[in-house]
């Protein structure tokens, strides 16, 4: 397994379906999704268990943890993947095609960048950076 996207989640329901939604259209299925949910009690285990029935990759643990980072380091460690991709409740894939084009790469580092992207009401980027960089609006 080259990729583990891995996506925390507590009481956002809302947000973790966006971000589900946004990892079932990726038009790569050769990923496995690790998503680690803090018990929480506003339905998002019902949201997570009913995605998990449509998919053969998808890991998910449901328990109280310490905050996020706790939640984090769990799903590091049931991650098989070389390579761990966060993608917290709330946070969306910028296209259907973002994993296939990771998989493509004939990657041999060990840490690799993207880039941030943050979309308004309107649809239009307002800031575009890569991790690790002051803001840049555009």
């Amino acid at each position: 397994m080259k990729l583990s996207i891995i996506t925390i989640n507590y009481n956002n329901r809302a947000g973790l379906m966006r971000t589900l939604k946004s990892v079932k259209e990726q038009d790569a299925l050769t990923f496995e999704h690790v998503i680690i949910d803090g018990a929480s009690t506003d339905g998002s285990v019902y949201v997570i268990k009913a995605y998990s029935k449509e998919r053969a990759n998808v890991i998910l643990l449901s328990e109280p943890d310490t905050g996020i980072y706790n939640a984090m380091n769990k799903g590091a460690r049931l991650a098989s993947g070389e390579y761990c991709l966060f993608l917290n409740s709330g946070d969306e894939l910028y296209s259907d095609n973002v994993v296939s084009q990771f998989l493509s790469l004939d990657i041999t580092s060990e840490i690799v960048q993207g880039y941030l992207a943050r979309i308004n009401e309107d649809t239009r980027v307002s800031t575009l950076k890569r991790i690790g960089e002051k803001e840049r609006i555009s």
